[in-house]
């Protein structure tokens, strides 16, 4: 891939120091040497501190919530699950973790962690439940990765740090396949990088992890088996709607045969523990209302993974029949009908997103991009505006920023955007288009 060079830039505003704190990412967090492993006690290689595991949670787990259409409205919802989660933190080895927990929109199954403490699960995955011990399984073995320190291990090993020392540590789109391409292009970001798989060792540490943590909060460990009994039944019969919950979260019957081994040998005397089954149906109620919206908009997102644009509207048509003012569904459907190359009806459905849900970023950025489109490029950058207002350190923002002042004629301007898009990326479309502009304008000088 072609990187272009940024010599020579004579626009003003953009100084050496800009330069030197747009294209690095601070390794103050890394410090070569051992740490001891919170779990088992013992030393081990570590390249990444705690205070940098915080920093990178903090960075890039927003990027994600967006990625997956923003926190859950249900305010009850989201305290109950919350609540659930910091109940239950201080049974871990990592008490003094910031421990955040919450419902995200996305309607895929999954449930994932950043190193600092940000735990997400989705609707999907709340509706294949139906227990709180089950949900409690579900937290507990996402703190168990945490508490492991498996990221940063990763990061360690060398598996993500080079994506990080980069400063692509956010990468458009989610680390599944989920109409990536249209990801790309739109400029939407997620954190693949540090969502990367786990190993098979790590997923057993974190079972059993897990299973200490819900135990001693006062849950039946059946909540574990039960999960895992689900998840397996899923794996087996709907591989495309828990795709990456299995590329981050790889199951075997080796697990679950573990996982029932060690309630035998550790847990047998706390099997009488409480499910607490009517305090999750009495809480999820909200949620499980729209369940055949939900499913509608899984089978849309599944078209529009195959690119079957026609038929993936049609299913998203009848989610938002049932749910008019999702908002999940209504992103969906802006996203469907820029496919289609339909940016009216595209700039219609994020509009009412924005009102749906306005301090949810991803709304704006769709409603920017299609106004771009349609070459109302002021209004455009206001959406950009906005978004970068609620959702900050996306670079693609600027790059777009770029495109709507050039639109509106004012070239400098622009022209100090498509700089500091090149700062941050340097490969690329867009990033060619940058460069190319810079040059023709006498901005930069061709090497």
């Amino acid at each position: 891939m072609t990187n272009y060079p940024l010599q020579s830039y004579s626009a003003k505003g953009i100084t050496r120091r800009d330069f030197l704190w747009l294209t690095t990412l601070s390794i103050a967090g890394f410090a070569t040497g051992c740490a001891t492993n919170p779990v088992t006690g013992q030393k081990q290689l570590m390249l990444v501190s705690e205070s940098h595991e915080l920093d990178i949670d903090q960075k890039n787990s927003p990027h994600q919530f967006s990625a997956d259409y923003g926190v859950s409205q249900d305010k009850n919802l989201n305290n109950y699950i919350n609540n659930t989660g910091r109940n239950i933190s201080s049974h871990t080895h990592r008490p003094s973790i910031p421990y955040s927990f919450r419902c995200v929109n996305a309607t895929y199954v999954n449930a994932y962690a950043f190193p600092g403490g940000s735990i997400a699960v989705t609707r999907g995955i709340l509706l294949s439940l139906n227990s709180e011990a089950q949900l409690s399984a579900l937290l507990c073995h996402e703190m168990g990765h945490i508490n492991a320190r498996h990221t940063a291990r990763q990061m360690t090993k060398g598996m993500v740090t080079q994506a990080i020392m980069g400063g692509v540590a956010i990468y458009a789109g989610t680390k599944d396949s989920r109409y990536s391409n249209l990801a790309v292009q739109l400029g939407m970001l997620g954190a693949g990088a540090l969502l990367a798989a786990y190993s098979r060792s790590n997923e057993r540490e974190a079972d059993s992890l897990g299973l200490e943590y819900m135990v001693s909060a006062g849950y039946t460990p059946n909540g574990m088996t039960e999960l895992m009994g689900v998840l397996k039944r899923m794996s087996k019969h709907k591989p495309n709607a828990i795709e990456l919950m299995f590329a981050t979260h790889p199951m075997s019957d080796e697990r679950y045969q573990n996982t029932i081994e060690s309630i035998d040998q550790d847990y047998k005397s706390n099997l009488d523990a409480p499910e607490y089954r009517e305090r999750y149906m009495d809480n999820t109620s909200k949620l499980r209302a729209i369940k055949g919206a939900i499913e509608a908009m899984q089978k849309g997102e599944k078209e529009m993974a195959k690119q079957n644009y026609v038929q993936a509207e049609k299913h998203f048509e009848k989610g938002l029949k049932q749910a008019p003012l999702d908002y999940t569904g209504l992103v969906m459907m802006a996203k469907c009908q820029l496919a289609l190359k339909k940016p009216e009806k595209a700039l219609r459905y994020s509009e009412k997103a924005k009102k749906v849900y306005p301090k949810e970023a991803q709304g704006h950025h769709l409603s920017g991009f299609a106004k771009i489109k349609k070459r109302k490029f002021d209004s455009a950058y206001e959406d950009f505006r906005r978004y970068d207002m609620l959702l900050p350190g996306n670079p693609n923002t600027t790059f777009f920023k770029g495109l709507a002042l050039e639109g509106t004629g004012k070239k400098e301007q622009a022209a100090n955007m498509y700089y500091r898009y090149l700062q941050a990326v340097n490969q690329g479309e867009q990033a060619g288009y940058s460069y190319n502009k810079l040059v023709k304008w006498g901005y930069l000088k061709q090497k």
